[in-house]
């Protein structure tokens, strides 16, 4: 088995144990309260995202962002040498984020694996103006910007930065505004609401 199948299935295991245990080592101390109360109540599914290094700054990037949101745990690890010797990288970290309601564990485990467009995460706008915003936060200092509404942030991990208006649009019972809706999407990197109506 090679070195680093055996580094994520160890490093799997271990991301599955700390969304189980929910401890609070090295939480925020304004957050060790909130920690007790809500991990009765932890969500069923948490989106875990896999980066290189420094969980600690992915989860500030993010935070620096989406500004409602919240670190809720941080940890760093040793890693553990296996049975046969193997070892990944010397340590490890694990956050765990909230942001826009939702709670999002990372493992800062080395460059094993990288992001790609076969998961992305939606931001629903409430108007051009927020679309704006987030487009601008999440593409600039190394993002990219993609085609129909589509970006990536600067670790790679793919957005849609929608207005909820566009859901109308190309949903509407009149087939002239959803087809105009839908021409002028394939058209547009960033959605302007103005030019799809």
């Amino acid at each position: 088995m090679k070195k680093n199948t055996l580094t994520f299935w160890t490093l799997s295991l271990i991301t599955l144990l700390m969304g189980c245990g929910n401890t609070q080592q090295d939480a925020p101390k304004e957050n060790k309260t909130a920690l007790k109360k809500s991990s009765a109540t932890s969500p069923k599914i948490t989106p875990c995202l896999w980066v290189d290094k420094d969980a600690k700054a992915v989860a500030a990037y993010y935070l620096s962002i989406f500004k409602e949101g919240k670190l809720k745990e941080y940890h760093k690890y040793n890693n553990p040498t296996l049975e046969n010797g193997q070892k990944g990288q010397d340590q490890f970290e694990t956050a765990v984020m909230e942001i826009g309601n939702i709670e999002f564990s990372i493992l800062a485990a080395g460059p094993y694996f990288k992001f790609n467009e076969s998961i992305s995460f939606v931001i629903n706008c409430k108007d051009q103006a927020e679309v704006d915003y987030y487009w601008n936060a999440l593409t600039t200092n190394g993002g990219e910007e993609g085609s129909c509404g589509w970006c990536k942030d600067k670790y790679g991990l793919s957005w849609q930065v929608v207005p909820l208006e566009y859901f109308d649009l190309i949903n509407s019972k009149n087939p002239k505004i959803r087809e105009k809706a839908m021409r002028n999407t394939f058209k547009q990197k960033k959605l302007i609401l103005s030019e799809l109506k």
